[in-house]
């Protein structure tokens, strides 16, 4: 039985801009499963990462799968499939990781999204990883904050989770529920993901430059900077300037004596 939830003009723009994107998933049937719940729910942007050819042929034979299926985009980098969106969420299962990002319920999650898209005009992906491992540190350090779905707790089971197509569709479902909360107006248009991976390789370059990572290398990787701009939520507006702040701070480091080290 399927479920045909009624959606109002600003739901049915939502649904045009949130991209789901599978991280190295390779089981045509998981991929199908996906494309299917997208299909019914009325989604229409999916994006796979993956170093290997996606086995979107193979996954073709799921029911009402096909539009979605033949739309698809193959990615060879997250941030590849993640450029021209303005909000990142990963999900996780939480389990025992350290967890170095907001993390939302999926119900406070969609409201979360709901209001972000009332607000702005950019993409939002959601991150889905590989059923085994989930999504890598290196992979979050792409996402604005995290969402998980609430499970129970089954006794002798330490970490419960969701087959991915089925995390996909409640993920989804969630987001078309027709008790959405009003739009939220007067929201600046967040910078979009390859606009904040400018932003972080001028901060990777000047770290390097001044000495800050010699003395600091523990906190100033590309993953840890990447985090940090994200954290930041710089709107589009701003990104000219940041970026134009940040290069004279490497222009004028270029120029200076290399500091010397503590001895």
């Amino acid at each position: 039985m399927k479920v045909v939830p009624e959606v109002c003009e600003r739901e049915q723009s939502l649904l045009d801009r949130i991209c789901v994107v599978l991280v190295r998933a390779r089981n045509p049937a998981n991929i199908g499963a996906v494309a299917r719940a997208m299909h019914d729910f009325g989604f229409r942007h999916l994006r796979v990462v993956n170093e290997f050819t996606p086995p979107f042929e193979a996954a073709r034979s799921a029911v009402d799968a096909s539009a979605v299926l033949a739309a698809a985009q193959s990615c060879a980098t997250v941030a590849e499939a993640v450029a021209d969106c303005t909000l990142v969420i990963g999900t996780t299962a939480v389990g025992e990781r350290d967890l170095q990002h907001p993390l939302r319920t999926l119900p406070d999650a969609a409201d979360a999204i709901r209001q972000h898209a009332a607000g702005t005009n950019g993409r939002i992906a959601l991150l889905f990883g590989s059923e085994k491992t989930g999504l890598s540190n290196d992979e979050l350090s792409h996402c604005h904050w995290l969402l998980t779905i609430p499970m129970y707790e089954h006794e002798g089971l330490r970490h419960p989770s969701m087959n991915l197509g089925q995390a996909v569709a409640v993920c989804l479902w969630e987001l078309v529920r027709s008790d959405a909360r009003s739009p939220v107006q007067g929201i600046p248009e967040p910078a979009t993901a390859a606009e904040q991976e400018r932003l972080a390789a001028v901060l990777d370059e000047m770290a390097g430059l001044t000495g800050y990572r010699t003395h600091h290398p523990a906190n100033s990787g590309p993953a840890q900077l990447r985090r940090l701009v994200t954290r930041l939520s710089v709107p589009r507006t701003d990104v000219a300037v940041w970026l134009g702040l940040l290069r004279q701070v490497v222009w004028f480091a270029r120029r200076q004596p290399k500091p010397e080290l503590d001895s």
